[in-house]
C-alpha cells in the first residue's frame, strides 16, 4: 500500500467535515476528485475506510487506524514545514513556560538550552509561580507554553502530545515490596510518603494511585529535590513516586529500587498546552519539536 500524504488529508477532512462535499471544499479540490481518491486509497488497502450509510459519513475501523496515523504525521508535516517558513520570518517572539510538572526541570532545561542558541531573540523564561495556575494562565496570555498530564478543554487552547512516562514507586533496596515486585495503592497505607510541593491533584501518586483506592499514606514530606528525594528513600526515610525519566540515571543506584504501581504498570502522557493561535509560530513548532525529541534521546543515553 503506497500512502501519501494528500491520503491522510483526505481521511483526516472526510472525518472532520462528515461528508465528501464539505471535503472537498477544505482541499480545495472537486468533489468527484476526491470520490475517486477514495476509492483508489480503498482499493490499494483492500477494505472500506468508510461507512458510506452512515450520516454524517464516518470512518470504518481500518479508516481509524489510518486516521490516528494522520493525527501523528500530520501536525509532524506541519511543524516542519513551519520551520522552514520561518527560516526567513522574523525570529523576534516570547516563550515564557509554567509547569504543573515539578520533575520537567530533568529533561526541559536541556531542551531549552538547545532551542535558546537556535532562537536567540525569543524572550525565554519559566514561570515557576504559574505552577498552581498554568493554565488559567496561558489563556491570560501570561505565558505561552504550559507542561501538563491534565488537559483541560479550554477555548482557544491546544494541547500538543509529547510522550508518554511512567509514574515508578521508589523504594529503599531492602524493602519488603522488592520480592512483590510491584505495588498496589494499599502498600503504601504505612508508608511516609515524599512528593514535591504541588497541589495533590496535580501528583499522579495522588491523583492516579491512592485517591482511587480511598488510600492515605501514613505520612506525607514534601521535598523540593528530586536528588535530595532520593537521598532520603535510600536512607529509610520514606519511599517517592516519580515519573521514569528521572529515574533512568538511578538504574545502577545499589540503595534503591524501582517498582511499577500496580502489577501492569500505569502509563501517562504529558501535553505541551499553547494557545492555537501560536502554533504557527516557527519557534513554538521549534520547542515542540524539541521536547519531543530530546528527552527520548537523553532517556536512551541515561539507559546505555
Amino acid at each position: 500500500m503506497h500512502l501519501e500524504l494528500r491520503h491522510l488529508r483526505t481521511v483526516r477532512a472526510i472525518h472532520e467535515q462528515g461528508g465528501l462535499a464539505r471535503a472537498a471544499e477544505i482541499l480545495n479540490i472537486t468533489q468527484s476528485a476526491l470520490s475517486h481518491q477514495v476509492k483508489a486509497l480503498e482499493e490499494q488497502a483492500g477494505v472500506d475506510l468508510f461507512v458510506r450509510r452512515a450520516k454524517p459519513m464516518r470512518l470504518s475501523p481500518a479508516g481509524m487506524r489510518l486516521l490516528r496515523l494522520a493525527e501523528q504525521v500530520l501536525p509532524l508535516v506541519a511543524a516542519t514545514e513551519a520551520e522552514f517558513r520561518g527560516v526567513e520570518a522574523g525570529r523576534i517572539g516570547r516563550l515564557h513556560i509554567a509547569m504543573e510538572c515539578h520533575a520537567c526541570f530533568d529533561w526541559l532545561l536541556p531542551v531549552l538550552d538547545i532551542f535558546r542558541r537556535a532562537w536567540p531573540e525569543v524572550d525565554l523564561d519559566i514561570r515557576q509561580r504559574l505552577a498552581f495556575g498554568a493554565l488559567p494562565a496561558l489563556a491570560r496570555q501570561e505565558v505561552d507554553l504550559v507542561i501538563s498530564s491534565d488537559p483541560e478543554d479550554m477555548a482557544g487552547i491546544a494541547y500538543q502530545p509529547l510522550f508518554d512516562y511512567s509514574p515508578t514507586l521508589v523504594v529503599p533496596a531492602g524493602h519488603p515490596l522488592v520480592a512483590k515486585g510491584y505495588a498496589d495503592p494499599s502498600d503504601l497505607a504505612g508508608e511516609t510518603l515524599i512528593t514535591y510541593p504541588m497541589d495533590r491533584a496535580r501528583l499522579d501518586v495522588f491523583s492516579q494511585f491512592l485517591t482511587p483506592a480511598g488510600v492515605e499514606p501514613a505520612r506525607q514530606r514534601t521535598v523540593e529535590l528530586t536528588d535530595v528525594a532520593l537521598m532520603l528513600v535510600a536512607s529509610g526515610r520514606g519511599v517517592a513516586v516519580m515519573p521514569d525519566w528521572v529515574l533512568r540515571r538511578e538504574t545502577a543506584n545499589p540503595e534503591i529500587a524501582m517498582l511499577p504501581l500496580t502489577r501492569g504498570g500505569i502509563i501517562r502522557r504529558l501535553y505541551a498546552a499553547v494557545r492555537a493561535e501560536d502554533l504557527a509560530q516557527p519557534y513554538m513548532a521549534h520547542v515542540l519539536r524539541l521536547s519531543r525529541t530530546e528527552p527520548l534521546r537523553m532517556l536512551r543515553g541515561a539507559a546505555a
